[in-house]
């Protein structure tokens, strides 16, 4: 966001969870189809509520299910800069592949764990940093899954610890700069978190189906709302 006449610089990174179990492949297909125009959607959005940013970056992390799927249950790509780096950022997700999972829960905690702890840009006066999960599946227990060993550190034991990573003042998010926007249905770790941790957005969806309800559209003005 700019400021009239104060010529601040402001810097958005967002973070996309994703879940890429075979049922989330119509939500998947469509930030596919739409990854290589995700810069302009979001600043067209945000002009129109009346906001600029200056510095924008996009990053993923994709979770099936560490029991299930063991190592393959986690993917990350570094942050893209775009609109410059819309094309790594677009070959990267549709390099994901809706597949494995198992029975439900998902991995989603892990996956919000290393979302957490992003490599957030210092950039800019002033900062907003946004985590949007989605998922059509409960979360699975921290600790049920062995988690790979270079990301054990950056994945708390417990679901306590994944709160204090949140609520942490002086953690890796701003107190006053970090949204979690979540596309996920009521139940295990989701509601938990709605209920408990603070700058959340909940959008709770249908269990096991997909996220059919939720659009592109949706996604973009949850994001414009953050801001």
């Amino acid at each position: 966001m700019t400021t009239q006449g104060q010529g601040l610089q402001y810097a958005v990174d967002i973070v996309f969870a994703i879940d890429v179990t075979g049922s989330m492949s119509p939500i998947l297909d469509q930030v596919k189809a739409n990854a290589l125009r995700f810069y302009d959607d979001v600043q067209r959005n945000l002009t129109e509520k009346g906001k600029n940013v200056d510095h924008l970056r996009v990053r993923v992390v994709a979770f099936r299910d560490l029991v299930h799927d063991g190592e393959g249950a986690l993917a990350e790509s570094p942050f893209f800069a775009l609109p410059g780096e819309q094309d790594s950022f677009s070959a990267f997700v549709n390099g994901l592949v809706p597949e494995g999972g198992g029975d439900a829960p998902e991995s989603g905690l892990e996956a919000l764990a290393l979302a957490i702890n992003s490599d957030w840009t210092g950039a800019g006066d002033r900062r907003r940093q946004v985590i949007v999960l989605w998922t059509d599946q409960p979360a699975q227990p921290l600790g049920a899954g062995a988690v790979p060993a270079g990301l054990s550190g950056r994945v708390p034991a417990d679901f306590s610890a994944l709160t204090d990573m949140w609520e942490n003042e002086q953690g890796a998010m701003g107190a006053g700069s970090k949204r979690l926007i979540l596309f996920a249905p009521d139940g295990s770790g989701w509601s938990d978190i709605s209920s408990v941790w603070e700058n959340v957005v909940h959008h709770p969806s249908k269990a096991g189906e997909g996220l059919s309800d939720v659009d592109y559209g949706t996604i973009i003005d949850s994001i414009g709302n953050s801001v």
